[in-house]
C-alpha cells in the first residue's frame, strides 16, 4: 500500500488526479488544501483531508510523515518559498519521490512566435517557476517536473512530452491529460525519475493558443 500526499489538492489538475486515484485500491491519499469547499466531490474522496498551507511547516511536516510520494500542484508569487518548504519537509521526513507541476517557458524553450507570445503574457511570473525548478533539481530528491502548455478544460487524454533540452512543442494541453500523466507516474513511481518534461497536445503548434 502506497501513501500519496497531494499539495494544492483543490487545483483543477489535482482534482483529476484525486478522482483517478480514488479508483485505486493500493493507494492511500492525503489531500492538503487551503479551502476544502473548492474540492469537487470531497465527500466521495477516499482520502484524509488536511486544511492548511504548505508554509505552515509544522502542519506540512506532520502531513508528510509516512508518505511515499508527494505531488505538488502549487502556484503564486511565493512559489519559491512554498517549494523550499516542501523540499525541507521531505528531507526532514525522509520522503524521496516528488512530482511537481510548474510552467512552460522557464528555459526559453518555446520556439518562434508562440514563445514570444508566452513571454509577453506570463514572462514576469516565470522567474518564480524557474527558481522553484532550480531548487527541486538541486534537492537530491527523486523528482519529476512537469511543464504543461496552456491548459484547457477539454475532456480528453491526448498528450506528448519533450525533455528539458528539447524545444517545446504545441501550444495547449488539457488538464485531464496532465492529470493522467501525473496519475501514471504515481502508479509507476520508478518512471521519469530526474525528468523535467514539457507536456503538450500533439499537432497544436501555432503563434498562440487557439482560444486566445
Amino acid at each position: 500500500m502506497s501513501n500519496v500526499l497531494v499539495l494544492g489538492a483543490s487545483g483543477q489538475i489535482a482534482q483529476w488526479v484525486v478522482k483517478s486515484l480514488n479508483e485505486q485500491t493500493t493507494l492511500n491519499q492525503t489531500l492538503l488544501l487551503r479551502n476544502p469547499q473548492k474540492l469537487v466531490d470531497i465527500a466521495s474522496a477516499k482520502a484524509k483531508v488536511v486544511v492548511g498551507d504548505v508554509l505552515d511547516r509544522a502542519l506540512l511536516k506532520s502531513a508528510m510523515d509516512g508518505q511515499d510520494i508527494v505531488y505538488a500542484n502549487l502556484a503564486g508569487d511565493d512559489l519559491y518559498a512554498q517549494t523550499a518548504a516542501v523540499i525541507d519537509a521531505m528531507q526532514e521526513t525522509g520522503v524521496k519521490r516528488l512530482i511537481f507541476v510548474l510552467s512552460l517557458g522557464i528555459y526559453d524553450e518555446i520556439p518562434g512566435k508562440f514563445g514570444e507570445w508566452n513571454d509577453a503574457i506570463i514572462g514576469e511570473s516565470l522567474k518564480y517557476y524557474r527558481r522553484a525548478a532550480d531548487a527541486i533539481e538541486a534537492s537530491g530528491l527523486d523528482y519529476t517536473i512537469l511543464r504543461p502548455a496552456l491548459l484547457t478544460d477539454e475532456d480528453e487524454v491526448d498528450y506528448e512530452i519533450t525533455a528539458k533540452n528539447e524545444a517545446f512543442k504545441g501550444t495547449v494541453v488539457s488538464r485531464k491529460s496532465v492529470g493522467d500523466l501525473i496519475t501514471q507516474v504515481i502508479l509507476n513511481p520508478a518512471t521519469y525519475v530526474g525528468a523535467n518534461l514539457g507536456v503538450n497536445k500533439p499537432n497544436t503548434d501555432g503563434d498562440q493558443p487557439y482560444f486566445m
